[in-house]
């Protein structure tokens, strides 16, 4: 397990790294940068090629304090090369670890669909998907058939307007934020687009996180008109960095 500057999260969890770029939101992919730049080490002996670490598995299982962990940061639970039965042995461990949170996002939401009835959703794994404008809400679509208790949309980087009215109300978060890109490609998000979502989760009590505008690095400028937007989604209990519990907030700073 590894701790980490996301804000959304205590620890990240991965049991495999590596993935392909699916949609143009994967076109600056933080996790590709650094696992190429990475390539033939000890961390990364293979780059952004799938590469399990079944020795990270039973992590979890380890961590006493109640967390909030994202799962393969560096990878999607979905992706096509990888068998039922490895995201079966990854959601077993989730239902075992019942003391965690554990936040699931993926761009593959057809095979999540595809996995929604061939394992447990116990009620403490959220499922997410990126959408990163309007031509990809079909993601949305499939995610509010599976039976996850927590169901959430991560529109980062947000790449142009994202009406959310059609699924707002079936949903417990939104995360929101700009593209971030060390060598300076990252596409300037217009603040027009997080405050119609903002608002909009306003409106329908639906929990509203901003991460970031655009920038160089991950987490710049992370106010929106000046005010810090941490949300986390009721009724799961939002943890601090230390693990400590604490009633969720529509507004956390």
């Amino acid at each position: 397990m590894n701790e980490t500057k996301i804000s959304w999260t205590n620890l990240t969890w991965n049991v495999w790294s590596g993935c392909e770029r699916i949609s143009p939101g994967c076109a600056h992919c933080y996790a590709m940068t650094l696992a190429e730049n990475k390539r033939g080490t000890r961390a990364f002996p293979n780059g952004f090629d799938l590469t399990y670490r079944w020795h990270k598995l039973n992590e979890p299982l380890k961590v006493k304090e109640p967390s909030l962990i994202f799962v393969n940061s560096m990878s999607d639970l979905y992706l096509e090369s990888v068998s039922i039965d490895s995201i079966r042995r990854v959601f077993d461990v989730m239902n075992r670890a019942d003391r965690h949170q554990f936040q699931v996002l993926t761009k593959r939401s057809k095979r999540l669909l595809d996995m929604a009835d061939k394992v447990e959703w116990t009620p403490n794994i959220w499922q997410g998907v990126s959408v990163e404008n309007q031509r990809w809400t079909n993601r949305i679509d499939d995610l509010l058939q599976t039976p996850a208790a927590i169901k959430f949309i991560s529109a980062e980087p947000l790449l142009g307007p994202l009406d959310l009215r059609r699924w707002i109300d079936r949903l417990d978060w939104v995360i929101v934020g700009g593209e971030s890109d060390p060598q300076g490609r990252f596409r300037k998000i217009d603040l027009a687009w997080p405050r119609m979502i903002r608002d909009l989760c306003t409106q329908h009590s639906v929990a509203f996180f901003y991460k970031q505008g655009s920038g160089y690095r991950s987490e710049t400028d992370p106010h929106l008109d000046g005010v810090t937007h941490h949300a986390l989604p009721a009724p799961a209990v939002a943890l601090d960095m230390h693990g400590t519990s604490a009633p969720v907030q529509q507004q956390l700073t």
